[in-house]
C-alpha cells in the first residue's frame, strides 16, 4: 500500500499495511550522528566499537525508528506520527539489509486514531526491533 494522496480515516481497515526496504550503510550512521548529536563512539568509532560486546559499530537504534516512520509516511500519507513504542531485540549493522513491516491492528473512530504494529527484520528473518505506533489520521473533508 504505497500511497502519494492523504488517506483518511475512513479508508483505513484493520489487518492494512506495507513493507518497506532499507540497507544501513556507513554514510546513514554518519549522517544520522550529525543530525541527532549523537556521537556515542559504539557508532561512529570502530576501534572503541571493537572492545564492546558487540565487538564492531553498531548503527543508532533511532535509525531503526527513522526507517518505520518512512514506512508510516508511505503507507499513511498524510498522517500525524503520534507515538512509537520500541522494543529492541539486536543490533542493526552496516550493511545489514533491513525489512520494515507495519499492519493496522486497531482504530479509534471518535480520537481518529490508528493503531500500527511496527517491526524491523533483518535478512536473516531475525528481529531487530518491534513496538506499536499511534497516527492521528484525518476523516474525509465533507
Amino acid at each position: 500500500m504505497m500511497n502519494e494522496k492523504p488517506q483518511f480515516l475512513e479508508d483505513i481497515q484493520i489487518g492494512q499495511g506495507t513493507e518497506c526496504h532499507f540497507t544501513v550503510t556507513d554514510d546513514m550512521i554518519m549522517k544520522f550522528a550529525d543530525l541527532s548529536g549523537d556521537h556515542n563512539p559504539i557508532h561512529v568509532d570502530e576501534e572503541f566499537a571493537k572492545t564492546t560486546p558487540y565487538k564492531g559499530r553498531i548503527a543508532h537504534g533511532m535509525l531503526g525508528g527513522a526507517f518505520i516512520s518512512a514506512t508510516l509516511a508511505r503507507a499513511l500519507p498524510g498522517a500525524v506520527y503520534v507515538s512509537q513504542a520500541l522494543s529492541f531485540k539486536r543490533p542493526m549493522r552496516i550493511d545489514d539489509q533491513l525489512k520494515v513491516t507495519i499492519s493496522v491492528t486497531d482504530i479509534d473512530l471518535k480520537l481518529q486514531r490508528v493503531f500500527i504494529s511496527t517491526r524491523v527484520l533483518n535478512e536473516k528473518n531475525k528481529i531487530i526491533m518491534d513496538g506499536e505506533a499511534v497516527a492521528m489520521v484525518s476523516r474525509r473533508p465533507q
